[in-house]
C-alpha cells in the first residue's frame, strides 16, 4: 500500500510544474512541499521556483488554508491550561510608522482577563518592530521559552516575545527565500506567514490591523482589503475567530517615532495621557477581541472596557508586571511607571536634539510619515538587513498635530540623533514632510479606522 501511495505522489519538479501552469495543489501536495522545506530535503532553488510559481499563479482559499495549516504544524504548537479556554488572544499589524499599539493593547487586554502570548517581530525597512521598542528598556528580555511564556501568562496575563526556534520553522526558511526571490508581496504567502505563526500560538481569537496609505505596504484601501479578507478567511478556516480593521497610515500613529521615544509615549498613554489616534486603534482592536471572546456583547462595550483599563491604571500595572517578569529591574520598572518620572533616568537619550521650525503660518494639514520613517531609518533607528544593530535613542517627536494652527517660525519637529548626523538633504526632506494649509480648508478630526471585517 505504501509503495502504491508513493507512486501517486508527484516529485518536487512535478509540483512546481503543476503550480507554474496554474494547477491547484492538493492537500497532500502542499504537505509534501512544506515537509520538504522543513526537513531541508528540497534545494533552495526549487523552493524559490515554487515561491515564484505561487506568486505568479496565486492560490485558491483552500490551498492557502492548507499551506498555512502545514506551515503552522511544521514545528511546536503551543498548548494552554484548559481554564484559559476562549481567553487566549493576540493581534497582528501589517506595519506602520509610530505603531506602538501592542505596548498599550497587550496589558489592557490582560487587565480585562485575557491571556496574550504576543509573539512579535523586529523592524525591517521603514516600519518599526515591537521587539526593538521593548529592547530599548534596559534588561527587557524578549527571548522566553514556551514554559516561561506560560508562567508569565499565568502570573501577569501578557508577554511580548520573539519567535522561538521551535515555532513555525517552515516560515523562517520561506521568509528568507521570499526576500531573496522578490516574492514577498504574494497574498497566499503573506497570509501563510502571518496566520501560521498566530495559529501556532493556539489562539481563541485574533484581530488584524491591516494598514493602507502612504506609509503602509499597501497604498490603497482596495488592495489592503484583499489582504484583510484573505487573512480573515484563512484564520477562521483554521478555527481561530479572526477579525480585521482597515486603518489609514499616511502620517504617524501618535506623535513619537523611534524606539525609546515610542516607549515613552506608550507609558504616557498607559498613564491616561495618550494621543487620540493611538487610543482609537487600541480601543477598537481590543474591543473587537473582547467581542470575539464573548467577554462583552457589543463593540461599544468592548471599546469602553479597554478604555477603562487604560484610564484606571490597571493596564499600567500589567505593563509594569510584564517588564519585571521579562527581566527589567523592579526599581527601573517602578520608575518608568511612576506619575512624574524622568524617563531618561532609565532609557537612553540621544546625544543631540535639533528642532525644525514652520516656514510659514497656517493649519497643519499633515506630516508625511514615510519620509520621517525613511530618514530616521538612515540615522540608525532601523535596519536594512536582519540582525543589524540599531540605535534605540534615535527618533523624532512631532510638536504639532494635524488640524492645529501654527504661527511662522514655531518648532514643529524635534529630531533626536547621534552618529550619523542628518545631512542637509535629509533635513530638507524632513522640512518638506510638513504640509500647511489655509484656514478655508476646514479640518475635521479624521478617524484612522476606515473599515471593520468581523467573523460571521
Amino acid at each position: 500500500m505504501g509503495q502504491r501511495l508513493e507512486a501517486n505522489m508527484l516529485s518536487i519538479p512535478d509540483l512546481i510544474q503543476k503550480k507554474k501552469r496554474g494547477g491547484v495543489l492538493s492537500d497532500e501536495e502542499v504537505k509534501t512541499f512544506i515537509r520538504a522545506v522543513t526537513n531541508k530535503t528540497i534545494q533552495d532553488c526549487q523552493t524559490g521556483a515554487m515561491l515564484m510559481a505561487i506568486w505568479q499563479k496565486g492560490m485558491v482559499v483552500k490551498e492557502t488554508e492548507t499551506l498555512t495549516r502545514e506551515m503552522m504544524s511544521s514545528g511546536e504548537v503551543m498548548s494552554w491550561p484548559k481554564e484559559w479556554a476562549g481567553l487566549v488572544v493576540d493581534k497582528h499589524s501589517t506595519g506602520g510608522v509610530g505603531d506602538k499599539v501592542s505596548l498599550v493593547l497587550a496589558p489592557a487586554l490582560a487587565a480585562c482577563g485575557c491571556k496574550v502570548p504576543m509573539i512579535s517581530g523586529r523592524g525591517l525597512a521603514h516600519t518599526g518592530g515591537t521587539l526593538d521598542k521593548l529592547e530599548s528598556i534596559p534588561g527587557f528580555n524578549i527571548h522566553q521559552s514556551a514554559e516561561q511564556i506560560q508562567k508569565i501568562l499565568g502570573s501577569v496575563g501578557c508577554c511580548i516575545v520573539g519567535q522561538t526556534e521551535m515555532l513555525v520553522p517552515a516560515d523562517r526558511v520561506l521568509y528568507a527565500l521570499r526576500d531573496a526571490t522578490s516574492t514577498v508581496d504574494s497574498l497566499p504567502l503573506i497570509t501563510g506567514s502571518i496566520i501560521s505563526k498566530k495559529g501556532a500560538e493556539s489562539l481563541s481569537a485574533l484581530v488584524l490591523d491591516v494598514k493602507f496609505g502612504r506609509a503602509a505596504l499597501y497604498k490603497d484601501l482596495e488592495s489592503a482589503k484583499e489582504l484583510a479578507e484573505s487573512l480573515v478567511n484563512v484564520g477562521n478556516g483554521l478555527g481561530i475567530r479572526t477579525g480585521a480593521v482597515l486603518s489609514c497610515m499616511d502620517g504617524t500613529i501618535g506623535r513619537c517615532v523611534g524606539n525609546s521615544l515610542e516607549v515613552i509615549e506608550s507609558l504616557e498613554t498607559l498613564k491616561g495621557k495618550g494621543p487620540e489616534d493611538l487610543m482609537e486603534l487600541v480601543t477598537t482592536l481590543g474591543g473587537i477581541l473582547l467581542l470575539m471572546t464573548g467577554l462583552v456583547s457589543d463593540l461599544p462595550a468592548g471599546r469602553e472596557r479597554i478604555s477603562g483599563a487604560v484610564t484606571d491604571g490597571a493596564a499600567l500595572s500589567k505593563f509594569r508586571a510584564m517588564m519585571e517578569a521579562q527581566g527589567v529591574a523592579a526599581e527601573a520598572a517602578q520608575s518608568l511607571c511612576s506619575a512624574h518620572t524622568d524617563y531618561y533616568s532609565v532609557l537612553r537619550k540621544a546625544d543631540h536634539q535639533s528642532e525644525l521650525t514652520t516656514p510659514a503660518e497656517g493649519l497643519v494639514s499633515e506630516v508625511d510619515g514615510l519620509v520621517l520613517a525613511e530618514v530616521l531609518h538612515k540615522l540608525g533607528a532601523g535596519r536594512s538587513k536582519a540582525g543589524e544593530p540599531i540605535n534605540h535613542s534615535v527618533g523624532a517627536e512631532l510638536l504639532v498635530s494635524p488640524g492645529q494652527r501654527a504661527e511662522r517660525g514655531v518648532p514643529w519637529l524635534r529630531l533626536h540623533y547621534e552618529d550619523p548626523a542628518p545631512t542637509p538633504d535629509q533635513m530638507n526632506r524632513l522640512r518638506d514632510a510638513l504640509s500647511l494649509g489655509t484656514d478655508t480648508q476646514t479640518q475635521q478630526k479624521q478617524s484612522l479606522v476606515k473599515k471593520l471585517l468581523l467573523p460571521q
